[in-house]
């Protein structure tokens, strides 16, 4: 494969990248959810490559996995928020049931 193949599997990864960014930014989940299906289908293309400058890639790479560990501690911290959440409804639910028991 060419380098110009290369350089744009490179920067199609860093575009996704980028696009992830902003739609975590946004907290725009499908967004996010189709972003991620693209960044693994141009990671799984740039793998299939076998002429690919080492230090580019790793250096993209090393960006995106920067952009995953922030979507995973923002995924958590939501997911932390809806249990908290659905705790604090459950709470609400038997109050209102003992409320109406001695009604």
């Amino acid at each position: 494969m060419s380098e110009e193949v290369d350089m744009s599997a490179l920067q199609r990864i860093e575009h996704t990248s980028h696009a992830l960014t902003d739609a975590l930014a946004a907290r725009d989940w499908e967004a996010i959810r189709e972003l991620d299906r693209q960044c693994r289908a141009c990671v799984d293309a740039l793998a299939a490559e076998e002429q690919v400058d080492e230090g580019q890639v790793r250096a993209k790479l090393e960006g995106l996995l920067a952009v995953y560990r922030q979507l995973l501690d923002a995924s958590q911290g939501e997911r932390a928020a809806i249990v908290d959440e659905m705790s604090q409804l459950k709470h609400a639910h038997k109050a209102a049931k003992v409320y109406h028991l001695f009604r």
